[in-house]
């Protein structure tokens, strides 16, 4: 009784007093001359018991010493057979070759009435084989149990032996055998009521639920996951292709006594593509299930909604989502991807409805919870969502993706106390993850724990060094900090990810000059000149270092100062030309268009996006005005022949930087600039795993 509640402990200790009692009443019995009332099964039993708690308490040399003891007396009838337990202890051991030798020992002291023990036996010593790698040993065994009392399971071993040693025609003859093992239970049409006579229904509602119907159906299910396993195994083992190998299995399946299962096989076909990357065939293969029964037909349409919205497919992944739910209203999958290819259409409510209704069909879909819980966020409805992830986070503990979007709605809801726990948790599972460490750093900062900020920052630097933010922050850290010449390591490598951003390199010289390493600042300077000739505060910065230096090309750098300054100023005054003359020729344009006639007036209101050649003078003169402006603005947005790209950037970098170390310097904001959003996370899980059952 201590042992089927899981008191292994207990189990022993009673055990080991029931064999003290036992002692204890032969000796009374010896003394009091009774020897002939000494009850031998009981003393059995109670070593029995004592070897079967060591083996339970995983005690192997204490049980093996105990079934020892039985084994060698003569007064126990049928003790041989315990040598079985010894084998299955010396097989959890891995000792196989002393497990094989009292498998045999048993199976020598078993006689041949005792068929269904043989066999059992026999069935372990081909385990064993197998655990060796004696293959051909292993398949002897399994080939006798096949001829003499078929079961399932050996059938299955039977084939993982073939495809191991690759014999294709073995291989086949096996599977054919496989599927026509008779697995001996009733036909589910007996539970089923038949007529209107009350009492035989009231029986067949009575063992509908039965332990023996339960155990029928936990038979066939096994039996069912073995033949699709081994139809996976060895279809591409027994044909040129696995396609071939496939089909070869289907045909097998049909003609047998697992006909339903032909369909399953075929879908699986179809996830092979996938795993294949051969998407295209395993779409031609689900699509032919279009005309099937309805279950088929939905678990098919809904692989394929799935895979067309991997591929942004979203009108076809819709159809489908359609389709499947058609075919089986209930089917979970099915409503999460309908509810997917809402979601992206920005239809949220909508959403919600889909993934509630999948909720309903099936309590547990981890999937619909989430992506619930995200249409909530999106809906702004952050209790709600709240709710969803940690109603999710009870059933899937050590999911960061749950954790983290928690932290994110903590920090939506300006609870950042919360999203820093939650955070906490994330890098409990991922400590790796620098995303999630740079938002600890985000978090920290805005609490005003700089050195706690500093510390996350870091580690997000050091397992993903190419994040921009994480960059800049740890700069302006050691800026703030008097560290310029730490600085200059993080802006060198922005330098490297941003070769284009002249920012970076004015950031690196200008921490030189702040650190008083003038030389390297200067050469630093000349560099980012030879690389952006027309970056004034470049030139501002040399002509200023020159001449507290004291060098010569002062002059040279002023002059180019002057001289880019002159084609900025020229530039503004083209470009801000350019929007008078634009604006002017709108007002030319109106008033040409008010000359018209008062129904070409009203009409010119409405303009239609394509005008009608020769329909009204005033209309056609207003539309070639527009594309005039258009085209002078178009013209005047290229850069000249003689200037570089940079100089014509509306954003014009070089005019607009401002060097943080000089004298006007404003400390940037700290913090990770990016705020890591929603699908950083949540892309991945929006498209529902496939599930072909």
């Amino acid at each position: 009784m201590a042992q089927s509640i899981g008191a292994l402990q207990l189990a022993l200790e009673k055990a080991k007093e029931a064999g003290r009692k036992e002692r204890a009443l032969v000796r009374q019995r010896e003394q009091s001359g009774n020897t002939d009332h000494i009850n031998l099964d009981l003393t059995y039993s109670v070593l029995l018991n004592l070897a079967n708690q060591y083996a339970n308490n995983e005690m192997y040399p204490e049980a093996l010493n105990s079934y020892q003891v039985i084994v060698k007396n003569k007064m126990f009838s049928n003790a041989g057979r315990l040598k079985v337990n010894m084998a299955n202890i010396y097989f959890k051991q891995k000792n196989y070759p002393k497990a094989i030798k009292f498998y045999r020992m048993a199976l020598d002291q078993i006689s041949n009435t005792h068929k269904e023990m043989r066999i059992k036996i026999m069935q372990n010593i081909g385990v064993v084989f197998v655990r060796t790698g004696q293959y051909s040993d292993a398949i002897t065994s399994f080939e006798h149990i096949m001829s003499e009392s078929p079961n399932i399971r050996t059938g299955f071993n039977l084939i993982l032996c073939y495809y191991a040693i690759g014999d294709r025609e073995r291989m086949k003859k096996a599977f054919q055998k496989l599927i026509s093992v008779p697995l001996g239970i009733d036909d589910e049409d007996k539970y089923i009521p038949t007529n209107d006579d009350t009492t035989s229904n009231m029986v067949i509602e009575a063992i509908k639920n039965d332990k023996l119907h339960q155990m029928e159906r936990d038979l066939k299910v096994l039996a069912e996951k073995y033949i699709m396993t081994a139809a996976k195994l060895i279809a591409p083992a027994i044909e040129t292709s696995f396609a071939a190998g496939f089909d070869w299995c289907v045909d097998m399946v049909k003609s047998s006594q697992y006909v339903e299962l032909a369909n399953d096989l075929e879908i699986n076909k179809a996830i092979t593509y996938l795993r294949q990357k051969d998407f295209n065939q395993a779409v031609e293969t689900l699509k032919t299930f279009e005309k099937k029964d309805s279950r088929v037909k939905s678990a098919a349409a809904t692989n394929l909604s799935f895979l067309y919205f991997l591929e942004k497919d979203y009108d076809q992944a819709d159809r489908y989502a359609d389709l499947a739910m058609n075919a089986d209203r209930y089917n979970p999958a099915a409503l999460i991807n309908k509810g997917n290819t809402v979601f992206v259409k920005q239809d949220y409510e909508k959403a919600a409805e889909f993934y509630k209704e999948a909720l309903r069909n099936d309590s547990s879909c981890t999937e619909a919870l989430y992506n619930l819980g995200l249409t909530y966020k999106r809906l702004n409805r952050l209790g709600e969502a709240l709710d969803c992830f940690l109603k999710l986070h009870a059933i899937l503990r050590n999911s960061a993706q749950v954790m983290y979007q928690l932290a994110h709605l903590y920090e939506l809801l300006e609870d950042p106390q919360q999203a820093i726990e939650w955070l906490m948790q994330v890098i409990s599972v991922t400590p790796t993850d620098p995303q999630a460490l740079a938002k600890l750093g985000e978090l920290h900062d805005g609490e005003g724990d700089k050195s706690q900020a500093f510390q996350y920052y870091y580690e997000s630097f050091r397992y993903f060094p190419s994040n921009i933010d994480v960059i800049e922050w740890l700069g302006a850290y050691y800026i703030e900090t008097q560290f310029c010449e730490k600085a200059i390591q993080y802006f060198e490598r922005a330098t490297l990810i941003q070769p284009t951003q002249v920012k970076w390199q004015l950031m690196v010289a200008s921490c030189y000059r702040r650190s008083g390493n003038y030389q390297k600042a200067l050469e630093t300077y000349k560099d980012i000149h030879r690389k952006f000739p027309e970056n004034v505060e470049c030139l501002r910065f040399l002509v200023r270092l020159c001449t507290d230096m004291g060098l010569k090309e002062v002059q040279d750098y002023a002059t180019k100062l002057k001289k880019v300054e002159k084609m900025k100023e020229i530039r503004e005054q083209r470009v801000k030309s350019g929007r008078e003359g634009s604006a002017r020729g709108r007002r030319e344009g109106r008033e040409g268009s008010a000359g018209s006639a008062d129904d070409v007036k009203a009409e010119s209101k409405q303009l239609s996006p394509v005008l009608d050649s020769g329909r009204d003078s005033g209309h056609s003169s207003s539309s070639s005005s527009i594309k005039g402006e258009r085209l002078s603005a178009k013209m005047r947005s290229l850069p000249g022949s003689n200037e570089p790209y940079e100089t014509s950037s509306p954003k014009e970098l070089d005019a607009s930087y401002v060097d943080p170390l000089g004298p006007q310097m404003e400390r940037p904001k700290t913090g990770a600039k990016r705020r890591v959003e929603d699908d950083d996370f949540a892309d991945a899980d929006l498209g529902d795993d496939l599930l072909p059952e």
